[in-house]
């Protein structure tokens, strides 16, 4: 150990292993391949500071092989400079072709800034996305049908690039669909892989339109082959169908006055047939609730006062209005001494509540 470093410090302090240095200076190829070596070196990360950092230092190497040909006049320095120049030239010759194989088409690549990049879905992933769809953008003319409910069978998936489409039932309209939007989704997602089924709306463009489209089979083998990507379809159309009917839910406000919450199960009767086609039953209860709420139960201060007579009841022909919570008057001291009449107004209350959404409404 000792040996090894007094022979390192006999390198550093006896001074230079040269007997003599040159007096003339190197000529100015060689002073120009340092300085492209130089700006090399500070080149960053990415692509394009791949592109940059290669692209300096492939110059500066030539730069040395023309340095060793014509003044060192040395074929190692010639040999080893063009080594690392063809070096550099090979690795800028791949980052192009990466670059090629990475470029989409404009409609594509504005559709990965937009939806995809934004969930950080690696690049690579998104184009077996777009293979499973051929690359095929698919345009739709103004009036032209999309689906027509009962007729058109759902074995594909779509999403709108631009335009507007029209969803429609039984020629009512429901709702819009926008650029960036699933065409489909709830008929996507009402089917398992195996079943069969129609459409049961109406899809009409209102403009012109174009959309991309997976066939049904084929996305969902990516689907089962993938797991991340089939985490990443139900997200977006889990997202979809939301909005969807949360748009159904602001246009039954609009129209009634009343929000609902699309969660409950008693939505399904706003959204289904009207009060007309109840049947006579429903529309013997409906009276009877009716009745119960314009009738409330009177403040009864002794047990001697009789009940008020309830009011008549409004005619057939008019509809009637939503059942509203009846509003029970307080009892005074001397009823609350009985029982019998507070069971009587709770029971009363109990039987006039309003549903958690109108059973019975008008057509959207």
């Amino acid at each position: 150990m000792g040996t090894n470093s007094s022979t390192v410090g006999q390198l550093l302090w006896q001074g230079p292993v040269c007997l003599s240095w040159k007096q003339d200076l190197e000529g100015a190829v060689y002073h120009l391949a340092n300085c492209f070596l130089l700006l090399g070196f500070m080149g960053g990360s990415g692509v394009y500071g791949c592109f940059y950092l290669f692209g300096f230092l492939g110059t500066g190497y030539l730069c040395c092989v023309l340095w060793g040909w014509f003044d060192a006049c040395g074929l190692d320095i010639v040999l080893w400079s063009f080594l690392l120049a063809a070096a550099c030239l090979l690795q800028l010759a791949y980052l192009v072709y990466r670059l090629r194989m990475d470029t989409l088409p404009e409609e594509f690549d504005l559709l990965y800034r937009t939806l995809w990049l934004p969930l950080q879905v690696p690049l690579h992933t998104y184009k077996e996305i777009i293979l499973c769809c051929q690359e095929q953008v698919l345009t739709l003319a103004t009036e032209q049908t999309y689906a027509v409910e009962g007729d058109t069978p759902i074995n594909r998936l779509s999403l709108l690039l631009s335009g507007r489409v029209r969803v429609s039932q039984d020629g009512q309209f429901l709702h819009y669909i926008f650029p960036y939007q699933f065409l489909d989704s709830p008929e996507w997602e009402s089917l398992q892989p195996s079943e069969e089924g129609l459409f049961q709306v109406t899809l009409t463009a209102e403009t012109e339109c174009s959309y991309i489209s997976w066939p049904r089979k084929s996305l969902h083998h990516l689907l089962n082959k993938d797991r991340y990507t089939s985490r990443l379809f139900a997200v977006l159309l889990g997202y979809d169908i939301s909005e969807k009917l949360y748009t159904l839910n602001e246009k039954l406000f609009a129209k009634f006055g009343l929000c609902f919450d699309v969660r409950l199960p008693s939505l399904y009767h706003v959204l289904g047939p009207s009060a007309s086609d109840g049947g006579p039953e429903s529309e013997k209860d409906e009276e009877d609730g009716f009745g119960l709420a314009t009738c409330p139960a009177p403040a009864v201060p002794t047990s001697a006062q009789q009940p008020l007579p309830c009011s008549p009841h409004p005619a057939a022909t008019s509809h009637p209005a939503p059942l509203s919570r009846a509003r029970i008057p307080r009892p005074d001291s001397g009823v609350l001494a009985s029982r019998a009449p507070v069971q009587n107004s709770s029971q009363t209350m109990a039987r006039v509540q309003a549903p958690l959404a109108p059973v019975h409404t008008p057509e959207l």
